[in-house]
């Protein structure tokens, strides 16, 4: 089975496709009784049929079978052997890496993601400490280990056996009888992962599974669905996700985020204000350097869409212009997007004052996986403060090129992820982040504002004093 895999590699995130293992179940109907799933590989079903029978006791030989068939399409086995079968069967719970009996495949129940989003020094944390833990390992092998842990980057539970479901079932026995709560933790493993093993972390309410070997295609469609982190092939400095990469955080150095472009739209005819808005004092500079300084801390590169360039010679980066000329702000963010040296830019205008780098690395952190981050406040969405992919690129070329400017109009086209306002208002709980300045009223409330939070004396205005501010 194909999919595409995200590659963490020294601090920097890649996609590529790639293949998985596949995990195929298998009904067992035995002379008309069903007898039980078999979750295996799906070549040579027959072997494994009349094997899987023989060491169960039920056939010796060939001459024991008068029929066998397999109907793959269904995933159904039916055999007809000599004899009857016992009239009550009595299962053995197996460690999980043998026959693997199953009379009720897992289920999960449909879930989004998580809001918790970790640091990739957790997970290589917390795979170390299980390794050094693993005492029945290094004496004797043969044996498989996991344990929970959390951001403090230490295990909470650990436990070894050697069947691998088999240790996530005493994880499961200790935290109940100690009152220990799973939910939300990262489970480490030492074995492959499998729907079993995924529909038991989903019970746990655990948010992030790692192991050192791969997932089977199965397990990482029930982690999709469930809303879990799966990251497989954990090694000293890399490893590979493969479901909800948005909960693994990546920032480079000095805290930046990787793979994302900061980009302020400086479009607007700024009309009620009656000035450029972008060059009003704000913060002992201009207000687009105010904003320019705060996304450089966030972002390794940042860019501004401007149609007049020349007004802003001041700000050492780039300047861009529409590429569709008198759009609106889609047009920029897509002008932006278009020519960003990242797969994905964040967005802000240039007047928004209160900006929360907290929240921005929230809502950037979230990208992978999806076209577009949007975030919800009390009012709606918040398209002008949001995270957009390479991926919206041809979306919004066609929704430019048949006139529509409206944001909202490529929303249906793409893969959309929604920031909720209680999710929001964690970091912002006013939600001012996304509040912006168009009249000189509002301007010099926020001078005001700012003067009385460093003990200056609000300066009055009068209307005529308003109008001569706002066109210096």
């Amino acid at each position: 089975m194909a999919t595409t895999i995200y590659h963490f590699n020294k601090g920097v995130f890649e996609s590529e496709a790639g293949e998985l293992v596949q995990e195929y179940p298998l009904t067992l109907h035995v002379n008309g009784r069903e007898m039980a799933t078999l979750i295996a590989s799906p070549h040579d079903l027959r072997f494994l049929v009349a094997g899987f029978l023989r060491l169960q006791g039920f056939v010796s030989s060939v001459n024991d079978f008068l029929a066998l068939s397999i109907c793959s399409d269904y995933g159904a086995a039916s055999v007809t052997i000599r004899g009857e079968l016992p009239e009550k069967l009595k299962p053995v719970l197996t460690s999980g890496c043998g026959t693997g009996i199953s009379f009720n495949l897992p289920t999960v129940e449909q879930k989004n993601r998580a809001p918790g989003v970790h640091d990739p020094a957790t997970i290589f944390a917390l795979m170390d400490e299980l390794a050094r833990r693993a005492e029945g390992y290094r004496a004797h092998g043969g044996m498989h280990s996991a344990g929970i842990g959390d951001d403090s980057k230490t295990l909470i539970l650990h436990a070894e056996d050697i069947g691998r479901h088999n240790t996530i079932d005493r994880i499961a026995g200790e935290a109940l009888l100690k009152g220990i709560e799973l939910s939300g933790k990262i489970l480490v493993t030492s074995g492959r992962v499998s729907t079993e093993l995924v529909g038991k972390a989903s019970l746990l309410g655990i948010e992030v599974i790692a192991s050192r070997t791969s997932p089977t295609d199965m397990a990482v469609q029930m982690a999709e669905k469930a809303g879990i982190t799966l990251i497989g092939y954990v090694k000293s400095d890399r490893f590979k996700v493969y479901s909800h990469p948005a909960g693994i955080c990546v920032p480079t150095e000095k805290g930046k985020i990787a793979g994302v472009t900061g980009v302020i739209l400086a479009g607007g005819a700024s009309s009620r204000m009656g000035s450029n808005k972008a060059l009003l004092p704000h913060k002992g500079g201009r207000f687009i350097e105010s904003i320019y300084r705060e996304l450089t801390e966030i972002f390794p590169e940042v860019i501004l869409v401007t149609n007049t360039p020349e007004q802003y010679d001041f700000l050492p980066c780039r300047k861009v212009a529409d590429i569709y000329q008198g759009m609106g702000a889609l047009a920029g963010i897509h002008a932006g997007l278009a020519q960003a040296g990242n797969p994905a830019v964040f967005t802000v205008a240039c007047d928004m004052p209160h900006l929360d780098p907290w929240l921005i690395r929230h809502i950037a952190n979230r990208g992978m996986g999806c076209d577009l981050v949007l975030p919800k406040s009390n009012y709606g969405f918040e398209p002008l403060h949001a995270l957009y992919r390479k991926g919206c690129l041809p979306v919004m070329e066609e929704c430019l090129e048949n006139g529509q400017r409206r944001i909202v109009s490529i929303l249906p086209k793409l893969r959309v992820r929604e920031i909720a306002a209680d999710e929001v208002a964690r970091f912002d709980p006013a939600f001012d982040s996304f509040s912006n300045i168009n009249t000189p009223q509002e301007y010099y409330d926020l001078r005001n504002a700012t003067k009385a939070q460093s003990g200056e004396a609000p300066c009055p205005v009068d209307a005529a004093q308003t109008k001569t501010h706002a066109e210096a």
